[in-house]
């Protein structure tokens, strides 16, 4: 049975004191609840430090929204591998449509951060998605299966199982539509038989497949209920600790 997983992507978003806001609400919440998922959160770089610190003993966890494939050196601006880990991050967000559209990051370059994170005991929040053009001209599956097997490049079958994926349909996150939950679960399912197709049957239903693109309260329950959707990757929604945690509640 894989167990759900609700990860909240908060982007260029919060100051010190506001992520420190919302954690200590977010904990607050949760704490004595039994959680039938895992929680992550995935503040801004300048938070990590505090943010581990305030949810050490709690249930949620901590990720990063992206890292560098390099150890060291000259790469002004860049985080690396070990810099998240020295911090306390379990997970890194790689390959998220705004680092492809806005930053130009190429399946290449995905694949490289994929295999540090791996090497540094990082778990990858992978993520692929079509763009509304893409969908329109009905090439969702050419897309996806481009940029798994390209992202996934010496990627053994013993490491993919620390991957998360992550199907985020581009026209869908931060637009305020969803695609449909039979849309969601359609790639979904396409994804996890390529998968069987790459490694196995076996490994491919323990990998987690999470759904993202504006995901709320009001449908998070009919999206995770889908047989082939194990979680969701929110964005807007989990600026709200209220929100979130409906989202968590739905899981």
């Amino acid at each position: 049975m894989r167990r759900k997983v609700i990860a909240g992507n908060w982007k260029m978003n919060n100051d010190l004191q506001q992520s420190v806001s919302l954690i200590e609400e977010l904990k607050n919440k949760l704490e004595n609840k039994s959680l039938n998922c895992d929680v992550i959160i995935c503040p801004p770089f300048t938070s990590l430090y505090e943010a581990k610190k305030l949810i050490d003993g709690s249930a949620i966890k901590l990720g990063a929204q992206n890292m560098f494939y390099e150890d060291s050196g000259a790469y002004t601006g860049e985080i690396s591998a070990q810099m998240l880990k020295s911090v306390g991050c379990e997970y890194v967000i790689l390959g998220h449509s705004e680092r492809r559209t806005i930053f130009g990051e190429r399946d290449e370059v995905i694949n490289k951060k994929i295999k540090k994170a791996l090497s540094q005991k990082l778990k990858p929040i992978f993520c692929v998605g079509e763009t509304l053009e893409e969908r329109e001209k009905d090439i969702t599956e050419k897309v996806i299966k481009k940029q798994i097997e390209k992202g996934l490049v010496d990627v053994t079958p013993d490491e993919v199982l620390d991957v998360i994926i992550a199907y985020e349909p581009v026209w869908a996150i931060g637009t305020g539509r969803t695609a449909t939950p039979q849309q969601a679960q359609e790639v979904h399912n396409f994804i996890r038989k390529l998968l069987a197709n790459m490694y196995s049957k076996d490994f491919a239903n323990m990998i987690v497949i999470q759904y993202g693109g504006s995901v709320k309260p009001e449908n998070a329950g009919e999206l995770l209920s889908q047989k082939d959707i194990d979680g969701a990757l929110v964005g807007g929604a989990c600026l709200k600790a209220e929100s979130f945690l409906g989202i968590i509640e739905a899981a």
